[in-house]
């Protein structure tokens, strides 16, 4: 039997589309281009037990509805966890609460955005380190990707490699090692998904002063942020 790539589930998308049976784990799998058999599902918000790392080529893990600050304790469980997986550098790619989960294991700070909510498609610019980086190198100097997060990391790991910012965000993107990456965007989102989830949180951007309307016009594929999935997934089941 092959080694799998573990998703680590930190929660779950909104309800809407939840109720048409989509998750973040469904997109990340679709994206990959490889089969639903190549891996293993892990909710560690709901305290289900991590598996042994021999078995795992590779570890992704999700966004989540949840405030990293809030330092639930499966929190620790998941930062040891990580910090032991790059240890023995297997892969690991940590997106949105994922890129916060990992900052925050390697002594990273994360907290509120001084500047509020960041949600829609949105430009991220790369940095010259991207430039010969094994996920990013050949997406060119700048990309569109999906956003949605209040919380932010605000100090990347004394170790890390910036990788991509924007004028909102200054740390989108990381590396640590050769095999670990951290984004606070979403690969994995399409504008469909984006769409969403801009109508479910209407309400509430709306009274933060942030026009929704506004944001669904401006919402688009952002397929060159979509295609990080599918390099790292190559890249951890062939290293």
């Amino acid at each position: 039997m092959s080694n799998k790539i573990l998703i680590i589930k930190t929660g779950s998308t909104i309800d809407s589309l939840l109720a048409k049976g989509e998750d973040f784990e469904d997109w990340f799998i679709a994206a990959s281009g490889w089969p639903a058999s190549e891996f293993h599902l892990c909710s560690i918000h709901l305290d289900e037990p991590l598996p042994e790392l021999s078995g795992l080529d590779g570890i992704i893990i999700t966004g989540s509805a949840a405030y990293l600050s809030d330092l639930a304790p499966w929190n620790y469980i998941g930062a040891d966890y990580l910090r032991r997986a790059h240890e023995q550098a297997i892969p690991l790619l940590g997106i949105c609460y994922g890129h916060q989960l990992l900052a925050w294991a390697f002594d990273g700070d994360v907290g509120f955005h001084p500047g509020g909510r960041e949600i829609g498609s949105v430009t991220i610019n790369l940095t010259t380190a991207a430039e010969s980086d094994p996920l990013l190198a050949g997406l060119g100097s700048r990309f569109m990707a999906q956003v949605s997060h209040q919380q932010s990391v605000l100090r990347l790991p004394e170790a890390a490699v910036r990788l991509a910012e924007n004028d909102f965000e200054p740390n989108h993107g990381f590396r640590l090692g050769d095999s670990t990456w951290g984004f606070q965007f979403h690969p994995e989102f399409s504008a469909e998904v984006m769409r969403a989830y801009i109508a479910a949180r209407a309400q509430t951007i709306a009274a933060e002063g942030i026009e929704p309307d506004d944001l669904l016009d401006r919402v688009q594929p952002t397929p060159q942020s979509t295609a990080l999935i599918e390099r790292f997934v190559r890249l951890a089941k062939v290293k």
